[in-house]
C-alpha cells in the first residue's frame, strides 16, 4: 500500500464505526484466492499451500510439527476422496480447491457482516455501507482538504454506488448477505464481470482514451523509480503485452481484451492446480493418487508448517 492510500486509512480510522471503500490496490486485479498467473514451483508451495488449504489457513501452518501436519493431511485427504474409493481423482482435488476457494469468500464476508449491517436486520442498504465507510469524510471534510484526498473520495463514493446497485439483483437498494457477498467479491459471479472490467480499465487508464496501452500495463506492476535498465520480468510482460494482451494488434486493450487478461474464460486455475498436484505426487502415474502418495508429497500440499485446518473437520460445508 502506498503512502497515499495509507494515509487515507489512518485518517478514516477514528471513525467510530468503520470500514475502509475498496482501494484501487484492491480493485483492480481482485486477487481471487487463485491467482490468474501460473505459479512457479519452489521449495516453498506456496501457491499450492494457498489453492489447497486456503490463504489464511496457509498463514497458520507453523503452528504444527510435521507429523501433526501429516496426520491433518491424512484426514482431510479422507474427506476429499468423495466416494470412498481410497483414490483420490483430478476431480475429486479440484472440486475440494473450488470448495476451499468458495469458502474464504464466504467467511471473509461474515467477518465483516456486522460492520455493515448497522441496524441488525439481515440486509445491508446503501446508505448503511456509505455511512460505515464514508461517514467520517462526509461529515468532516474539512479534514481531507488535500486535493488528492478529496479527489479520490469524490471517485471513489460514486463507484462504490455504481458496485453496490449492479450486486443488488432485486434493486430494493439492500443487499442480501450473496448479493453483498457479490458485491465484495464481484469476480466471483457472472452479472458482476462487466463492473470487474470497466474498474480496471478505470484504474490503469491514466490518459483516459478508454484503452490501455503498453506503458499502461507496465505501470500498473512496475514503477521505475531508479535510472537504469528494466528487469527482466518487466521486458517479458511487455512480450506478453504485445503477443497475447493485445489480441487485435492495436497497440492497446479494449474491455474485450482486458476481460480476456483478467477474466479468462479458457483457462481453469482450480483444474490447472489439480493436475498439477496430481502430476508431482502420482508415484506410479496411474493418474489417481492414494492416501500414502499424498503424504509422500506432503510438504506440496501442506509443507513443513502447519494448519489450523483442523477446524474444517468439523465445519458442515453444506451450504457451499
Amino acid at each position: 500500500m502506498d503512502i497515499y492510500w495509507l494515509t487515507c486509512l489512518l485518517l478514516l480510522c477514528v471513525v467510530e464505526v468503520f470500514n475502509k471503500p475498496t482501494y484501487k490496490n484492491e480493485r483492480v486485479h481482485f486477487d481471487p484466492e487463485l491467482s490468474r498467473d501460473p505459479h512457479e514451483d519452489n521449495q516453498s508451495h506456496q501457491y499450492d499451500h494457498e489453492a489447497f488449504l486456503g490463504k489464511e489457513e496457509a498463514t497458520t501452518f507453523d503452528q504444527l510439527t510435521p507429523e501433526e501436519s501429516k496426520e491433518r493431511l491424512g484426514k482431510i485427504v479422507d474427506r476429499i476422496d468423495g466416494d470412498k474409493d481410497g483414490y483420490v481423482t483430478t476431480d475429486e482435488l479440484k472440486s475440494w480447491i473450488n470448495r476451499v476457494q468458495k469458502r474464504y469468500i464466504y467467511e471473509n464476508v461474515a467477518k465483516v457482516w456486522t460492520d455493515y449491517d448497522l441496524n441488525k436486520d439481515d440486509k445491508i442498504s446503501w446508505d448503511e455501507y456509505k455511512k460505515a465507510t464514508y461517514g467520517y469524510y462526509l461529515a468532516n471534510p474539512e479534514e481531507f482538504q488535500d486535493a488528492t484526498d478529496q479527489f479520490s473520495f469524490k471517485k471513489m463514493l460514486p463507484r462504490d454506488e455504481r458496485r453496490f446497485k449492479t450486486a443488488d439483483l432485486d434493486g430494493d437498494t439492500a443487499a442480501s448477505r450473496e448479493e453483498f457477498t457479490a458485491f465484495l467479491h464481484p469476480e466471483e459471479f457472472d452479472h458482476m464481470k462487466d463492473i470487474v472490467v470497466l474498474e480496471t480499465l478505470e484504474d490503469i487508464d491514466k490518459n483516459g482514451d478508454g484503452h490501455v496501452d503498453e506503458d499502461e500495463y507496465i505501470a500498473d506492476m512496475f514503477a521505475h523509480e531508479v535510472e537504469g535498465p528494466e528487469p527482466d520480468w518487466v521486458k517479458t510482460e511487455r512480450e506478453q503485452f504485445a503477443d497475447f494482451r493485445d489480441t487485435n494488434k492495436d497497440g492497446k486493450m479494449d474491455k474485450e481484451e482486458i476481460r480476456h487478461w483478467i477474466l479468462p474464460q479458457d483457462y481453469d486455475h482450480a483444474l490447472a492446480e489439480a493436475r498439477h498436484l496430481v502430476y508431482e505426487s502420482d508415484l506410479n502415474k496411474d493418474q489417481l493418487l492414494t492416501k500414502e502418495e499424498i503424504l509422500e508429497n506432503w510438504n506440496m500440499f501442506v509443507g513443513s508448517q502447519a494448519t489450523n485446518y483442523g477446524e474444517d473437520l468439523t465445519k458442515n460445508h453444506d451450504e457451499l
